[in-house]
């Protein structure tokens, strides 16, 4: 029989089988952030070099919070955050790279 699903909290999403993950959940929310920071690093030339750090320490921390995840939230928000970091990473390394 379907259920309503009822989140009580913003994390609920992440913790869809009822029990809390929080290596995972930092995980994930720690790609997404890096991801947009990296991103965001790309718009501005002048900051490929803290961008593409940011980007490869993204790609880094989305790909071991993708092997340990448990719910398909997680998956889903740690996959956000991968592509991103990774479209981050290889925009900074277009203006420049690590040591530029």
């Amino acid at each position: 029989m379907a259920q309503a699903v009822r989140w009580t909290h913003p994390l609920s999403y992440l913790n869809s089988d009822g029990r809390r993950h929080p290596k995972e959940n930092s995980l994930a929310t720690a790609t997404l952030a890096l991801g947009v920071v990296s991103v965001v690093c790309a718009w501005w030339p002048g900051l490929h070099v803290p961008g593409t750090w940011v980007g490869i320490v993204g790609v880094l921390t989305g790909a071991w919070g993708q092997y340990i995840s448990a719910t398909t939230g997680e998956r889903f928000v740690t996959i956000i955050g991968l592509g991103a970091a990774a479209v981050g990473f290889y925009i900074n390394m277009m203006h420049g790279g690590f040591l530029t």
